[in-house]
């Protein structure tokens, strides 16, 4: 079917695509966090009718691998994504699958239903974690993704939440966002023995190993951010095994875009303050530019905006 695109957001794998460091077939539209419109149904399509407000899911699995029949669809042996190896919702209309489509209630705007799809991978991230009422978090990273979980560990319980970005202009707006404390260095921050939960939201090595650092005895550390596929990181295999450490990654979405909607739409979680700027599609290469350098959180793109 044919979705008109309203809103569509940026992020790290965009960037990937531009400087093309992913292994995919260009030319290549982007655009993978998305929303918009049904304006043509395809044959067959039951559940949904032209005029239908939809967020999608941009990711494909192929169902019939190992890793799908085990129900881990994100870890598809042949995965696909609209926005990132097939063409994608940098447009005015997209072509997608009926299945992927996810209705949203009228309360929820196009700005925040793009928003659906980050979201829903920050809900993966929470579901891999031990949810200890009580508990005290450290986040690396102040983005978007870093800040979603943020929100999302408040919501879960949380003692305290403290966050580390080095661009110190984040760090305002995470305190009053999700954080208790924010800061440019780990050091800065003062908590006896460590915390309980560790989420590197940057795939940056200095945040990796400095994060395992901070994990106190018996706790878990969350790989939630990209790294470049050849990074790697220095750790003490002895201190993991005697301190039974967890360590946990987080791949993408699974199974978390429907609670993402409901969370929004109940006004759970406040997405659209995230959002710093919305600029017109024709602009694109002003909104990498933008994203690229950091200014402000979650870029999005519009046909629809002037």
């Amino acid at each position: 079917m044919i979705v008109r695109v309203h809103a569509c957001g940026l992020c790290g794998t965009d960037l990937h695509l531009v400087d093309g460091v992913l292994p995919v077939e260009y030319p290549l539209t982007p655009g993978h966090e998305f929303a918009g419109e049904v304006v043509e149904l395809g044959e067959g399509v039951t559940g949904l009718a032209v005029g239908d407000r939809v967020a999608v899911d941009p990711n494909l699995p192929c169902g019939i691998c190992r890793w799908c029949r085990a129900g881990r669809g994100n870890l598809c042996t042949v995965w696909d994504a609209i926005g990132v190896s097939k063409a994608g919702a940098a447009a005015e209309l997209v072509a997608v699958p009926a299945g992927i489509c996810f209705s949203l209630p009228s309360t929820v705007s196009y700005t925040a239903a793009a928003m659906v799809e980050p979201l829903s991978c920050a809900v993966h991230g929470l579901s891999r974690l031990p949810r200890l009422p009580g508990s005290h978090y450290l986040i690396y990273g102040a983005g978007t993704m870093g800040l979603l979980m943020a929100a999302l560990v408040r919501l879960a319980g949380a003692a305290s939440v403290s966050m580390v970005d080095i661009n110190d202009s984040r760090l305002g707006f995470a305190r009053s966002y999700a954080a208790d404390r924010a800061t440019t260095r780990a050091d800065a921050l003062e908590q006896q023995d460590g915390y309980d939960v560790v989420i590197d939201a940057t795939g940056a090595v200095p945040a990796i190993e400095d994060g395992l650092g901070r994990v106190r005895k018996g706790g878990t550390f969350l790989q939630f951010g990209v790294s470049d596929p050849n990074a790697t990181a220095s750790f003490s295999p002895f201190r993991v095994y005697h301190e039974e450490i967890d360590i946990l990654g987080s791949m993408a979405v699974h199974n978390g875009f429907q609670p993402a909607i409901e969370l929004i739409a109940s006004g759970a979680v406040d997405v659209e303050p995230l959002v710093s700027a919305t600029l017109p599609l024709s602009s694109y290469t002003e909104a990498i530019q933008k994203f690229r350098a950091g200014e402000g959180h979650k870029i999005h793109v519009s046909p629809t905006a002037r």
